[in-house]
């Protein structure tokens, strides 16, 4: 037994909104079995917008029952049929969310007539019901309104059986089919193609523009993962209407599709990504000289304009650091913005400033070793490459860290051996970094060191 369904609500999404309309119609696949139609008071008021598209305004549900009055009869309607509906995730979402309130479990296989439209009728230009009806000549006489539009999905669902919807609906309806979950727009052969490989995944909207990026180790299990539960919250509701198309990249590890992930969503900016948009590095330390000629390190928030010696994403981190640097390299804590009062400079006290605060240390002396701890500081960055499985058995991954910072990643066939880090980078791609993604890297070298390879700037061979 099929049923038939069509609801109106007062808004999009069921988390935050109730239905006014109900209309289910049991369906045998030969004929109509049996129909239930009411309107439900939502127990709010109705949006005047909604008012203006169905003609239900709040008058008109005043003395309608509310839906837990009639949640046992809708309950019993539809717990051991199939659920049909014209987009049928979002009639389910809402029927679900309001039994549940009323402590009725809903769990049935679902046929979408928008999916089978497109299978039985390729030809339609658009699969809405006002113009795949309009396509097929079925009328639709009260439209916007349960009774009036669940009609019009009873005879376009006895027409998909007419034109040889059969196969395609018993093939929904297999267990492992998940046609039953998929946003309505999304073509169920998108799907099947995703490699069950490392990667990054693209949701599109209408017009192709990238909505969402994610990164996974199994890229079809992942994406599928995204359509396992239907929450009735605004955000996934929407989220799942606007997706019509996937793309993907795979990669070699799951660790380059973590770091392939920060780039695609800081370089798109998709609507729908949350994390990973506003991660910046925070802090930098720079050089400047003053009026005196002194070269002053300092820690300031990133700049633009200004490329730092190194970057940190936490203060301390800078602070740890640049008194280190002032520990060992003999400079002066005022200089360097560590001692910001007017005592004695601590570096006095302690006999490691040699006066350059009290200009008792020429500025040429001085800034000699501001640049020695500089390069010391750089030199001592770790360069290296981590090598791991590549996309297919005929090559290898490499991510290249150098003098701390990622320079790209990429792939190299197995049958070439490279030596010189230069000639390396002809097969890899540069990408921006931060310290999340330098994190990671870290991170994973740690673990892996087998994979790892280091070298020494200057040195030519890996």
């Amino acid at each position: 037994m099929y049923a038939i369904v069509d609801i109106e609500t007062t808004g999009g999404y069921a988390a935050n909104n109730a239905i006014t309309e109900v209309a289910i119609v049991l369906h045998d696949g030969n004929r109509e079995v049996k129909r239930y139609e009411t309107l439900v008071n939502p127990g709010r008021t109705i949006p005047r917008y909604v008012q203006a598209l169905t003609g239900i305004d709040d008058a008109l549900v005043e003395d309608a029952p509310y839906f837990d009055e009639i949640a046992p009869v809708i309950h019993e309607w539809l717990a051991n049929a199939v659920f049909v509906a014209h987009n049928v995730n979002f009639d389910y979402s809402f029927l679900k969310h309001q039994l549940k309130a009323c402590g009725l479990d809903l769990d049935c296989k679902k046929l979408c007539t928008v999916r089978l439209s497109r299978k039985v009728f390729p030809g339609a230009a658009s699969f809405s019901l006002g113009n795949i009806c309009r396509h097929l000549d079925i009328p639709i006489p009260n439209r916007h309104r349960a009774g009036g539009d669940v009609d019009a999905t009873v005879l376009l669902f006895e027409r998909i059986l007419q034109a040889g919807g059969l196969d395609h609906m018993n093939s929904m309806l297999k267990g492992k089919s998940r046609e039953q979950y998929l946003p309505v727009h999304l073509p169920a052969e998108q799907l099947a193609r995703l490699p069950q490989s490392p990667g990054v995944y693209y949701f599109h909207d209408q017009k192709g523009k990238v909505i969402y990026v994610g990164k996974a180790k199994n890229l079809r299990h992942r994406v599928v993962s995204h359509f396992s539960n239907n929450k009735p919250g605004r955000q996934k509701q929407d989220f799942l209407r606007n997706i019509y198309s996937i793309s993907h990249e795979t990669t070699g590890t799951e660790l380059m599709a973590f770091l392939l992930e920060c780039v695609e969503i800081r370089r798109l900016w998709p609507a729908y990504n949350r994390s990973l948009k506003r991660f910046e590095t925070t802090y930098g330390l720079y050089v400047y000289e003053d009026r005196n000629g002194y070269s002053r390190l300092i820690l300031e928030k990133r700049k633009k304009q200004l490329q730092p010696i190194y970057t940190f994403c936490m203060l301390i981190e800078g602070q740890t650091l640049l008194r280190r640097l002032v520990r060992e390299w003999s400079l002066c804590p005022k200089l360097c913005f560590i001692q910001t009062d007017h005592d004695l400079c601590e570096g006095r006290r302690e006999n490691t400033c040699q006066g350059a605060c009290e200009q008792l240390e020429p500025p040429e002396k001085y800034n000699e070793r501001v640049t020695a701890a500089i390069t010391a500081l750089i030199n001592g960055l770790p360069s290296f490459t981590l090598m791991d499985e590549g996309r297919h058995e005929e090559e290898k991954s490499c991510i290249l860290i150098e003098q701390g910072r990622l320079y790209g990643m990429g792939y190299i066939p197995l049958d070439i051996q490279l030596s010189d880090p230069a000639e390396l980078k002809n097969y890899l791609t540069p990408y921006p970094e931060n310290d999340y993604m330098r994190g990671l890297i870290y991170q994973y070298a740690e673990q892996w060191p087998s994979k790892r390879s280091s070298w020494q700037p200057g040195v030519t061979r890996l």
